[in-house]
């Protein structure tokens, strides 16, 4: 069924739906094999959920601090000349009679033998194989045996997980706990895919539900939800693919479905939003399929163009893990929008005029007034316009006062690395890392390992020398190395225990020095730069859970300046492209980082500092922020403030094109997108805050980042910050030095529509002189 169009839509000489450019060509395109299309996207989604549904089983998790740092490349050369590095598994067995007694003793010394014959581990280290008093408990009811694995973090967490099993069976009369970032890694995996499972049982009712609220038609808000499922189906197979050249974390599977049910459903909300608009107006179904595909599916182009830029910026970091997130992110952006501008056309030319018709079941909506051209108009979103641009000053003062104070808490961010602490409470990694570090006075997360690679072992005058002073300096519990374990200057244990089962291929050495503070404090920060100021026998290199989470600080700290300009520059270039605006896009990059600025206060105060922990349910306050969740909020978040953006400043400028009238276009541009963007707002808030229901507090915290600043840009920025800097700034809104030609101040006369009249006055741009 058609519905007949008006004439005055059409421009003579370029009939309505024709298209201009890309965007409506390939509508057309998609259009004309409509059924073929969409036939080929559900071969395609049924293959890709077959191919992704193995994911969870091949990506992995790991990738958290820095490569090519300092710690890094002592790491390597633990494993590659020693074959030892910090440990990747520790065994917390436990002895009701004590570890020294011979039932303990033997049952022990047969567990590390079996462990150290396995594939996979590189070195063990244990109390019965050497009496190592740091690996016994103070009660003597519990020893550690330390494996390091073979290969990255990723590798470790596969070794780990194959491990598990046969540690627990060759335990004897000892009960064993297993913890290590290998185990934590592995556990929080399995979290991951129990926690995804959950959200989408969240995130797809609520999905519908809040479509159906906006539409007030099954057919409207279905066809959001099917594009989006269709993208996260073919994001996971995409994923799992990629994973075999480049190792995936597996919460990228968790970033890609809050993603799809997050953009993917803007993309398509804001088309067929504009799609009802048009029928609405009097167009024929394909006509304004073209219409919606050149206005609302043109922006949407320039949201992922976006996003992905700012995302591919976040390759730079040289952290794995997020490196992984970013892949991820960029995927399912991409995605989202190919299929939003070939599936859509195709999907709205066969389902046509039925997304317009309200369904009975929902009768109950109230009736609203006031809508003109097809187009609604929300009272409450045009009262708050109204009064903005009438006192801009005053409330643009007011939501920079709000934006500022919630941004107080980050100027006392601390941020660090992943532990055991991430997990739930009740996780056996997590309680037997806890019970570790009550339990011994030695914990393996408060050593640091200083790598002596040119030091001559066959001289031990100086490496004497140089583990007393380490055992001197502030914090330092004990030194132990290849001379023997040191305290407060004095050597306490002769040499040959410390190393005795690791195999040296070349020259060189290592030194143990575990410190007293937790491995993140700033205390052990400052132990750390006390440790490394002290003269070595030669080159040393030093690494350990403290150097790695500062070194990785400090690396992001030093490339993060040049990641966020890049990503402003690519920001402001996409929206100079889309807007033809100076001023658009230098306003998007400063409200942007303040208002994100404000969502990461939000984040220390709940998570570092620990206030309304009710709001987040079990998480433990560990004094800092996961170095990387900031970074990957700002990225993500950035990019839905500048989707909400385009959108809405492309629908400001179609009105001010149409009637020259800067104020009268923010206050319609406002109403007529004010009720789309809070349900916008609203569904990527879901998706995000599904994300706030797992077990894992990364993912807590991303979840919680991402929906607190997507409802203050949909509200405060949008709502207030937005119109009452463009009411100040009056015309200056669209100048552009010679490139932009005068403004259309009124409707051309043969009624050609608002984006007709953009795209002819655009192109008399290039025809004339100023």
């Amino acid at each position: 069924m058609t519905i007949p169009m008006r004439a005055a839509r059409n421009k003579p000489g370029h009939p309505a739906g024709g298209g201009d450019g890309l965007i409506a060509a390939l509508a057309g395109f998609c259009m004309r094999r409509a059924r073929s299309l969409l036939m080929t996207y559900a071969l395609v989604a049924v293959v890709a959920g077959a191919l992704g549904a193995g994911a969870f089983s091949e990506l992995s998790s790991g990738g958290y601090t820095a490569t090519g740092t300092e710690a890094a490349r002592a790491e390597k050369i633990l494993a590659d000349r020693f074959g030892a590095s910090t440990s990747d598994l520790t065994v917390y067995a436990g002895a009701a009679d004590g570890v020294d007694s011979p039932a303990a003793v033997a049952a022990g010394r047969r567990l590390e033998a079996w462990a150290h014959t396995q594939p996979g581990v590189r070195h063990t280290a244990s109390y019965w194989d050497g009496g190592r008093p740091e690996l016994r408990s103070v009660d003597g009811r519990a020893a550690l045996i330390r494996l390091d694995l073979d290969g990255d973090d990723f590798t470790a967490m596969r070794t780990a997980e194959r491990l598990s099993p046969g540690l627990r069976q060759h335990s004897g009369t000892l009960a064993v706990d297993l913890t290590g970032p290998a185990v934590v890694n592995a556990e929080a995996t399995r979290q991951s895919q129990h926690d995804l499972l959950r959200a989408e049982l969240i995130v797809l009712p609520l999905t519908v539900l809040i479509l159906l609220l906006a539409f007030g038609s099954l057919a409207a808000a279905l066809v959001p939800t099917a594009i989006a499922a269709c993208v996260v189906t073919v994001a996971f197979a995409v994923l799992r693919l990629v994973n075999v050249f480049l190792p995936m974390s597996v919460f990228s599977l968790n970033i890609a479905a809050a993603l799809g049910f997050g953009l993917a459903v803007d993309y398509a909300l804001f088309v067929v939003t504009r799609f009802r608009e048009e029928l609405a107006d009097g167009c024929a179904v394909p006509d304004a399929v073209v219409r919606s595909m050149r206005t609302a599916g043109r922006a949407a182009v320039y949201s992922a163009a976006t996003v992905v830029a700012g995302l591919a910026v976040v390759l730079v970091l040289p952290l794995p893990f997020l490196r992984s997130l970013a892949i991820a992110g960029i995927v399912v952006v991409a995605l989202g929008a190919a299929v939003s501008v070939t599936a859509l056309p195709a999907l709205l030319l066969l389902i046509g005029s039925r997304t317009a018709s309200a369904n009975q079941a929902l009768s109950w909506r109230p009736v609203r007034k006031g809508i003109s051209s097809g187009s609604e108009e929300s009272h409450v979103w045009k009262a708050i316009a109204q009064v903005t641009v009438a006192r801009p000053v005053v409330l643009l003062g007011l939501s920079v006062l709000v934006l500022l104070a919630m941004a107080v808490p980050f100027t006392q961010a601390r941020f660090g690395v992943v532990d055991a602490r991430v997990l739930p409470s009740d996780a056996s990694a997590r309680t037997a890392a806890e019970a570790s570090s009550r339990a011994f006075v030695v914990d393996s997360e408060r050593a640091l390992t200083v790598v002596l690679p040119e030091a001559d072992v066959t001289a031990p005058a100086s490496l004497d020398s140089y583990a007393r002073r380490l055992s001197r300096v502030p914090g330092v519990v004990v030194v132990s190395a290849v001379t023997g374990s040191y305290q407060a200057g004095h050597r306490t244990q002769a040499s040959g225990t410390s190393q005795s089962r690791a195999r040296a291929t070349g020259p060189g050495t290592w030194v143990t020095v575990v410190g007293q503070a937790p491995a993140q404090s700033d205390a052990a920060r400052q132990m750390l730069q006390r440790v490394r100021a002290v003269p070595a026998p030669g080159p040393r290199l030093v690494s350990g859970r403290t150097a790695q989470a500062a070194d990785t600080a400090a690396v992001m700290g030093n490339r993060l300046p040049w990641a966020a300009a890049l990503a402003a520059l690519a920001t402001a270039a996409v929206l100079l492209a889309c807007t033809r605006s100076l001023l658009v896009p230098l306003k998007a990059v400063v409200v942007g980082v303040l208002s994100l600025t404000a969502s990461l206060g939000a984040l220390v105060w709940v998570f570092q500092q620990g206030h309304s922990r009710f709001l987040v349910g079990d998480v433990a306050v560990t004094g800092y922020l996961e170095v990387t969740m900031p970074v990957l909020v700002l990225a993500l978040a950035f990019s839905a403030s500048v989707d909400y953006e385009l959108f809405l400043m492309t629908r400001i400028k179609e009105e001010y094109l149409a009637t020259g009238d800067n104020k009268q276009a923010i206050v319609t541009g406002i109403a007529r997108t004010g009720r789309l963007f809070s349900a916008a707002a609203l569904i990527v808030a879901v998706a995000m805050g599904a994300l706030a229901t797992s077990g894992i507090s990364m993912l807590k915290m991303l979840g919680i980042g991402l929906a607190i600043a997507v409802l203050v840009d949909a509200t405060i920025v949008r709502g207030i910050l937005v119109p009452a800097v463009m009411q100040l700034a009056g015309r200056a809104n669209w100048w552009m030095p010679r490139l932009q030609r005068h403004p259309v101040h009124s409707p051309a006369p043969d009624g050609t529509d608002a984006h007709e009249a953009m795209t002819v006055s655009s192109s008399s741009q290039r025809a004339t002189s100023p």
